[in-house]
């Protein structure tokens, strides 16, 4: 049985444009899933407190045949063999940094998987695209669509929608 699992990519660091082409690529090859939808390239602006270059942000749509649990498995990998990530720098600068927001309609809270993402709802770099791509998507938590939680949310994040790397 295959279910919709959203995925959040983001890069920072190198060519930000084709490290998200890349990691498309990369999750397109995930066994027992398909690439069902792309959102656009978004501009966004550093969230936390480390001084670091914009983001390239973006989320798709993954319809798989595999649990959350091993979906993270293939995240991972990417992130470590492709995109050599090193973890020195909490939400520091990164070639690829790719979060399971949802996973069908799962509610999974471990130590190292947690789904939704816990902080889904407070993202603009998230929601935006997200929202482009499944806006009437009801987070299992609150009830609420993507839609809703977008118009809800108050950020001060910078969020532009790119075009072939540049600004609309």
């Amino acid at each position: 049985m295959e279910i919709d699992a959203y995925i959040a990519l983001g890069s920072n660091l190198g060519d930000r444009e084709l490290n998200l082409l890349r990691a498309v690529a990369e999750l397109a090859k995930v066994p027992k899933s398909r690439v069902t939808a792309l959102s656009s390239f978004y501009e966004t602006s550093p969230v936390g407190n480390v001084n670091q270059d914009a983001f390239y942000n973006a989320v798709l749509r993954l319809s798989t045949g595999l649990d959350a649990r091993t979906l993270l498995t293939h995240l991972l990998r990417i992130e470590d063999e492709t995109f050599k990530r090193v973890r020195t720098i909490h939400q520091g600068p990164r070639r690829m940094d790719l979060d399971l927001l949802l996973c069908g309609d799962s509610t999974i809270s471990e130590a190292d998987l947690i789904v939704p993402h816990p902080r889904l709802s407070e993202r603009l770099f998230v929601l935006q695209p997200l929202c482009e791509i499944a806006p009437d998507l009801v987070h299992p938590l609150t009830g609420k669509s993507v839609q809703e939680l977008l118009d809800s949310l108050k950020s001060d994040e910078t969020v532009v929608k790119l075009v072939s790397g540049k600004q609309l």
